[in-house]
């Protein structure tokens, strides 16, 4: 029985290529449209977790900012810039947020938040009159490097509105070392 693979032209093999090839490249814009979006970290304001540069791959579908997400905002929706920061949520609507920059402890609700991931603890005070309750459609964002970081403490960002949420952060494609997913903190009592 001879093997019917041998009598195939070459022609239709590098046909199936160019389809399998097609298939998939469509494939990829879909998931980047529909799905998923990249977005590159810019400055100093999440270190230690993400680095200027770092390539992070976030999804905008059927997502609800929680506390302890990490998520991209857009400053200017309908702009057109895309322009995305990178920040963590740590309260939403409803919350009260009181931070103690003599300590440099967050709390929402009355509980003093465990943060592992911040660079160092919240010393800088950029202008917000603390407590704050977080007000409906609106989270409050921090930057994990709290003492360099433009985020809800500073009066010109304040509560951000979840219409700037782009969506939360999922995977970090670069560097390849760091390659992994985008674990959210929790905040458990």
């Amino acid at each position: 029985m001879e093997n019917q693979k041998t009598n195939r032209p070459a022609a239709l093999e590098l046909l199936d290529w160019v389809r399998s090839l097609a298939v998939a490249a469509v494939a990829v814009v879909l998931l980047f449209t529909f799905v998923g979006r990249t977005h590159t970290v810019s400055g100093p304001s999440m270190l230690p977790n993400f680095h200027d540069g770092d390539l992070l791959v976030g999804s905008h579908l059927f997502y609800d900012p929680q506390p302890g997400d990490v998520v991209f905002l857009d400053p200017d929706p309908g702009s057109g810039k895309g322009i995305a920061y990178i920040k963590r949520v740590i309260a939403v609507e409803g919350q009260t947020v009181d931070i103690d920059f003599t300590t440099g402890e967050v709390t929402v609700d009355g509980q003093v938040l465990d943060e592992p991931y911040i660079n160092e603890p919240t010393y800088t005070d950029e202008g917000v009159q603390f407590p704050v309750t977080v007000p409906e459609n609106c989270v409050f964002v921090l930057g994990d490097n709290r003492n360099n970081s433009t985020d809800s403490r500073h009066p010109d960002v304040g509560m951000v509105d979840k219409r700037q949420v782009i969506g939360k952060g999922l995977v970090r494609l670069l560097p390849l070392g760091d390659f992994g997913l985008i674990r959210s903190a929790r905040y458990d009592g």
